[in-house]
């Protein structure tokens, strides 16, 4: 019998670069690969910074991807290999934000949606994997919407963004500078989309960097000597670089506030820090640093921790209904297939029954209708109370008495899969 295997490698084993080194050639390539497999029926890939996860519906799941894995050159200490049933929960638990490394973190379920459809339109994708991901896209869906998994930020980049937005009530309208264009500028930088905000300017030592960082954004790049040439416009300045020394000291902030008449929000998460803590006490400006976020990076993660409980019981829920609805479906292949046959044979006979009677009487249209109502009748009486037995065999895992029906009726590659 067919049923779904998974193959996976994440960042609860494996560093970027061994997931990079992992992976051979794009999505596509992968799922042609697969697909070719002859004992692969159905595939799906998702591939995102954190993860490579492998599909597959095959009456032989384990070893097609035991071998996979070995053409790949991956390494067993950093592989994970799934059941049908563990495959489902874990796919489950992606989509809710349970095996992100930001825990709730909303982006992984447009991943998986992409990567899903992407699969399909390539025709990877049959009943087993269609259902199977649905279902898993609206559990995520559930998750977020009936526990706060995903609310309050839980990284010092999207914390300073949070914290500036409880501050200044909203961003929309504002205008931001990140200074840094690494790590934690990145993500910075990337907690402020779709924020809409008037303009994100990037100032970063290395232009190119900055650039880069601002196109994504649909922000502006500027020169790091002439950073400070635009903090009087801007209304949040987030500090975010490895420089070992102040950039931003009283003496300069200072001479900036001294022309201006205005309220400037700074936030310094560099590392060391960027801002001389004295520039907290000039007139106007609000200074934030690493430790202000911390607690709040602190406190929102065990919130997150908390509502992760509620999003497992919820998986949990959802399991079960998933497993009867591929019982249905077991149950539905095999008398979907019934029912072709007999309607196979009442179309026949009943063709024949009328070709004798013309052959003695003339037939109108009154009476091919009433021998065609007649003979659906008698097929679906007939057929009624074996439907009802084949359902509940199916709720009831009665693999025997369906394989038994199956080959009572040579109803060959009719069962449908788990």
């Amino acid at each position: 019998m067919s049923e779904i295997s998974s193959m996976l490698i994440t960042h609860t084993k494996a560093t970027i670069d061994e997931m990079e080194g992992a992976w051979h050639g794009g999505v596509d390539q992968m799922l042609v690969r697969l697909k070719s497999h002859e004992l692969v029926e159905e595939c799906a890939v998702l591939k995102t910074c954190n993860r490579v996860e492998v599909y597959v519906v095959s009456p032989k799941g384990s070893k097609v991807l035991f071998e996979f894995a070995k053409r790949m050159k991956v390494s067993s200490r950093i592989v994970d290999f799934l059941d049908h049933d563990e495959s489902i929960r874990h796919l489950m638990r992606v989509t809710s934000g349970l095996e992100s490394m930001i825990v709730g973190e909303d982006q992984i379920l447009g991943q998986v949606k992409e990567l899903f459809m992407m699969a399909k339109k390539a025709g990877a994708i049959g009943k087993t994997l269609d259902t199977a991901f649905n279902k898993s896209i609206q559990v995520g869906k559930r998750v977020r919407s009936e526990t706060g998994i995903n609310k309050g930020s839980v990284s010092i980049g999207s914390a300073a963004v949070e914290l500036a937005e409880e501050n200044l009530g909203g961003l929309a309208g504002k205008t931001v500078m990140v200074i840094g264009a690494g790590e934690m500028g990145t993500l910075v930088a990337k907690a402020l989309a779709n924020k809409n905000i008037k303009v994100i300017y990037v100032a970063n030592r290395t232009f190119d960097k900055a650039e880069a960082l601002a196109c994504e954004l649909n922000g502006k790049a500027v020169k790091y000597d002439s950073m400070q040439d635009f903090i009087p416009v801007s209304d949040v300045v987030i500090s975010a670089t490895s420089a070992p020394h102040f950039i931003l000291t009283s003496e300069i902030m200072c001479g900036i506030m001294g022309k201006e008449d205005k309220e400037l929000m700074l936030v310094d998460i560099g590392n060391p820090r960027n801002i001389e803590s004295s520039v907290g006490n000039i007139q106007g400006v609000t200074l934030y640093n690493i430790d202000d976020l911390k607690s709040i990076s602190d406190a929102n993660l065990a919130k997150r921790k908390e509502e992760a409980k509620k999003a497992k019981l919820i998986i949990e829920e959802e399991i079960i209904l998933l497993k009867k609805q591929y019982k249905r479906q077991q149950a539905d292949s095999i008398i979907s297939s019934l029912y072709s046959m007999v309607e196979n044979i009442r179309e026949k006979e009943c063709g024949e029954a009328i070709n004798k009677l013309k052959a003695r009487h003339t037939i109108g249209d009154i009476e091919r209708e009433v021998l065609d109502d007649m003979t659906h009748s008698f097929a679906n009486q007939i057929l009624a109370e074996p439907t009802k037995i084949l359902r509940n065999a199916a709720e009831h895992d009665d693999e025997r008495f369906l394989d038994t029906v199956a080959e009572l009726f040579k109803l060959n590659g009719a069962k449908g899969k788990k």
